[in-house]
């Protein structure tokens, strides 16, 4: 990264050395940035003190390399500091995405783009600079009540579910007609298209929408042709689940956490909880009269999830998909080892092969032979 001061020319990132170097031009700047050279973070906070978290701080508590990592980026050794990459900004086969971790900074060699973690995540979001430092370190983003804004985005989801014929056949191939219970659940249908113009008449503004995830950074709905599950905690809707009908990505969370077991409240007190990894699951053991249901949203339970199971003292049966690769078997023994050190009972209930308890109900299993299923658990 160039000193601060100005420059005689404008610069460009070179490659072999990993420095800015200049080259004649009317005025200076700053490539990686994309703001002149004379800028810097210190300066712009003397000048909005309102952002409030220290720039610099927030970078060496977060690595651009760790966040790339994070979000599933690969990078191979170039030299003793630098790494490279496909790049995530732009489609390409040559990796051409470096990442210099001795002064924190990217650079690819493809679109001509680079910067710091901040920038990255201007580009890659489509933010604003100060967008991206909420989305970074959520105590910088404007005061929202963010629950508030989801429990409208639910109402405007579960308002469409009867408009849709598409997401009602989906729902009935998918075994799911008890019409009261998904009244209960609050489930609903994003047709996409249609939140922003809901939302805004509420008065939440586009920053909020963006920043939560509602919307993309086009503006458009960002969750679309999916049946949306609202996730609570408490009275409080933490976040929002969407299971695509079409060719999309299967399964969509909004940014952030996904909270607790689903539905916990509910079954807390019971002695015999049924455990269950996707909420089609769930939603059909509660139609075929199984109350004791929960679901962990997925096989890996975050910390929240598994200190609940491990409330007091009961027996849980863990029925994760039988999947062709054994991932949902193994996946339900880890976690049966794991609960059984903590004194809680496990038992690991074997659905027929290739099945999980959607597909069970769906193709003509019925409640007493689940019961059966589950008396027949093995520790």
């Amino acid at each position: 990264m160039a000193k601060r001061g100005r420059c005689t020319g404008s610069l460009r990132f070179s490659k072999t050395s990993g420095r800015c170097v200049s080259e004649k031009n009317s005025f200076a700047h700053h490539p990686c940035l994309g703001t002149p050279a004379w800028f810097s973070y210190a300066g712009l906070r003397r000048r909005k003190s309102t952002v409030g978290e220290d720039v610099e701080t927030l970078k060496r508590r977060l690595p651009l390399l760790d966040y790339l990592r994070q979000h599933n980026w690969t990078g191979h050794p170039a030299s003793r500091s630098e790494f490279v990459g496909l790049c995530p900004l732009h489609e390409e086969t040559r990796p051409s995405f470096y990442v210099n971790t001795r002064k924190d900074v990217f650079y690819c060699h493809g679109c001509g783009r680079g910067g710091d973690l901040i920038r990255f995540v201007q580009l890659s979001r489509g933010l604003s600079f100060r967008q991206s430092l909420a989305c970074l370190d959520p105590e910088i983003a404007p005061e929202v009540d963010s629950s508030a804004v989801l429990k409208e985005a639910a109402t405007f989801y579960q308002q469409q579910l009867d408009r849709r014929l598409e997401a009602l056949d989906y729902l009935h191939r998918r075994g799911v007609h008890d019409v009261a219970l998904l009244r209960e659940l609050g489930i609903g249908y994003a047709p996409g298209g249609a939140l922003r113009r809901y939302l805004t008449a509420q008065g939440y503004s586009f920053d909020v929408l963006r920043r939560l995830g509602l919307i993309n950074a086009r503006g458009a709905d960002a969750l679309y042709q999916r049946i949306m599950f609202p996730l609570r905690q408490g009275e409080h809707i933490v976040n929002l689940y969407g299971r695509s009908i079409g060719s999309a990505f299967a399964h969509r969370f909004l940014p952030g956490s996904k909270g607790g077991l689903y539905a916990w409240e509910k079954v807390r007190n019971c002695s015999e909880v049924i455990l269950v990894e996707g909420l089609f699951d769930y939603t059909v053991l509660r139609q075929a009269g199984f109350s004791n249901v929960t679901c962990s949203l997925g096989t890996h339970l975050n910390d929240t999830q598994f200190g609940q199971l491990c409330e007091g003292q009961r027996t849980v049966y863990v029925t994760f998909d039988v999947d062709e690769n054994q991932s949902g078997q193994q996946a339900a023994e880890q976690l049966a080892q794991r609960l059984v050190v903590r004194d809680i009972s496990a038992r690991h209930v074997l659905l027929p092969e290739g099945h999980d308890p959607n597909s069970f109900f769906v193709q003509g299993g019925n409640a007493h032979q689940f019961q059966s299923l589950l008396e027949a658990a093995q520790p």
